[in-house]
Parts: C-alpha cells; structure tokens; sequence
C-alpha cells in the first residue's frame, strides 16, 4: 500500500516535469568537429592580428619619478624631510603624440585588494548622511578619530592614503614655458559619481559647515570641502581625484587616471618637442618599497595598450589549428566509422 506522503510529493505526470520534451543532441562526428576547430582557429588567430596590430599603434611614454636613484630628478626629495617638495622631470617628444593623451600616475607593490583596506571606509559618510559624520562606523578603525579623539571625515584606510602628488606639464618654447592644459573633469566612473557617492547638504547656507565638529585624514592637506578652491563642484565627495582613487585596483601594480589632454593648442596631441613636467612630491612609497611614475597614453577602438589579450587570441587560435591538424591525421589513419562512436 502506498504512502500518502510519497503521493503528494511525487511530480506531475507532465512531459516537462518527467523530462520527455524533445531535443535535440548533436552527433560530434570527424566531420563537424575538425571544420569547427579549424574555423574557430582561423576567427581567433583573425581577431588575434588585428588586436595585437592596433595595440602596437598605441603611444605610450612612461616615466618613473619614485627618486631612489642619485640621477633621479626627485633624488633630493627622497632623502630629505621636505615639506612641498618638488622636482621636475624634463622628456622629448620625436613625432606627434597624438590625441587625445591620457595622462596616469602608477604606482606599484600597493595592494589596495587587502580585504582589511578594501572595507575600511564608512558607505554612510560617503553617501552624504551627516548623521554618521560625528559616529564614524567601527569599518574604518583605526582612522576613526584622531589623537583628540575627533571624527576624521572621510574616514577610513582608503581615503587617508589617498594619492595626493600633484602635476603641472610645460611645453619649452626657446627660453619659455608653455603650460599644457590639463582637463579633470570627467574622469571618474559616471556611477560613481551620479550614483554610488553624494555630499551632505548646505548647513546654514554653507557646505563647509557640513563638516563642522569633523577633522580631515591626517595625510590630507585640505579638507574634503576644499579640495578644489576653483571649482566648488569638484569638492567633498564628489571630487574628481577623490574618486578615481576611491575605485580600488585588482592588482598591486596599477595606473589611475590623473588628467585628459584635449584642449587648446594641444587637443591633437602633444607636439614635438622638449617639456617639463613639474612634480609636487607628497605621496610616499619607499617604506614599502613601492615605485612611482607617470604614464602619457592614448586610445584605440580596443581601448589602452595590450598586447596580452592579442597574443592570447593568436595562441588560441594556433592551439585551435593545430588540434584540427592532429584529429585529422587521426582520423585519415584509423578511419573511425560514425557507427562506432
């Protein structure tokens, strides 16, 4: 005698519940799958070519400014406690640059991966809720508070090693200096800012009151309402640098956006010639034993410069190739049948 329980728990009788819809099962036959490797083969090692070709057309110039070297142009600033210290760094260009120019800082040995570092930030203060401005969450220990004992807005491990080297790039004309304009607008995600971050509001007409009761991350040398003093959009939150450096790298080894060159005389690009780039350093690294440099970049259809994602589309497609050639010769030898599979 049956079970009432087994009854009830039992599926319909249906053709979808019992599995009996129709399908289909394709027959893997010598003659689908050796046409199929070899046209795969043929596509991979196609789009293999183009990518490596274009990223070969890509113009990238890098220059690194950490200063361990006694040649370096930043040597003096590595071995000195200086405050404001700065360097520059002359290069030459031999052929049009040509627009637009990204222009990066990298860094690298610098995890910003670490689960302790990826969390330590409070989503609260960074969404503008002024409530958890003077009650920091416990996320961001130990840069919660200060030596005083007051709240650091924003706090966090984050946002107190926040890059803060700063650059300014010349053109040497003759005996003069021609200052390259450098656009920052626009260079964070579009998420981030419309979306994932806000500032507080006003308080009694003023943003800077916002923050009253609050201190800066110690490594900041101006508060987060005034981050930019030439245009109050780019301040708080939603400062531009602020949030390029707030979307963490996968890798320690990194380049973050710094500026875009597109405008004036230099919106072409960078014409031939000797400039100066003059370099703000701030930023430590040597006690980690990171590197610093600066990255001039421009773009394709694929995007930046790599040669990795063609060299693995060329790879692939050879490997493709070279197992429809082998399968072949197995098949012309041994002559399987299709009624032997």
């Amino acid at each position: 005698m049956k079970n009432e329980g087994e009854s009830t728990e039992r599926p319909d009788n249906t053709a979808f519940t019992q599995q009996r819809l129709p399908a289909w099962q394709p027959i893997l036959s010598a003659g689908i799958v050796i046409p199929g490797f070899l046209v795969i083969g043929l596509a991979f090692i196609g789009i293999g070519i183009a990518l490596f070709l274009t990223s070969q057309t890509i113009q990238v110039l890098e220059m690194d400014y950490t200063g361990v070297e006694k040649d370096s142009a930043c040597f003096r600033c590595t071995i000195q406690s200086i405050q404001n210290c700065s360097c520059e760094i002359t290069f030459s260009l031999s052929s049009l640059f040509t627009g637009p120019v990204f222009f990066y800082y990298g860094l690298s040995n610098y995890y910003q991966n670490f689960r302790k570092y990826g969390v330590s930030k409070d989503y609260y203060q960074l969404t503008g809720d002024t409530k958890y401005f003077k009650s920091p969450q416990d996320a961001c220990s130990p840069y919660s508070y200060d030596s005083n004992k007051t709240p650091i807005v924003p706090c966090g491990a984050i946002a107190s090693s926040m890059f803060n080297d700063t650059f300014e790039l010349y053109q040497l004309i003759n005996d003069t200096k021609k200052k390259v304009p450098l656009d920052g607008k626009g260079i964070s995600w579009w998420t981030d800012y419309n979306i994932k971050y806000r500032n507080p509001s006003f308080v009694n007409g003023s943003f800077a009151s916002a923050f009253d009761g609050t201190v800066k991350p110690t490594n900041w040398p101006k508060a987060a309402y005034e981050l930019d003093l030439k245009d109050q959009s780019n301040n708080g939150f939603l400062n531009q640098d602020f949030l390029v450096w707030m979307r963490r790298a996968a890798l320690p080894q990194f380049r973050k956006l710094y500026r875009r060159i597109t405008e004036g005389d230099y919106a072409a690009g960078l014409p031939a010639g000797n400039y100066s780039l003059s370099v703000q350093y701030n930023y430590p690294v040597l006690s980690f034993d990171g590197r610093k440099k600066v990255v001039f970049s421009n773009v394709s259809w694929m995007g930046g410069r790599n040669d990795f994602l063609g060299i693995a589309y060329l790879v692939v497609g050879s490997l493709c190739v070279v197992m429809s050639v082998v399968m072949l010769i197995v098949y012309a030898k041994f002559k399987f049948s299709d009624d032997d599979a």
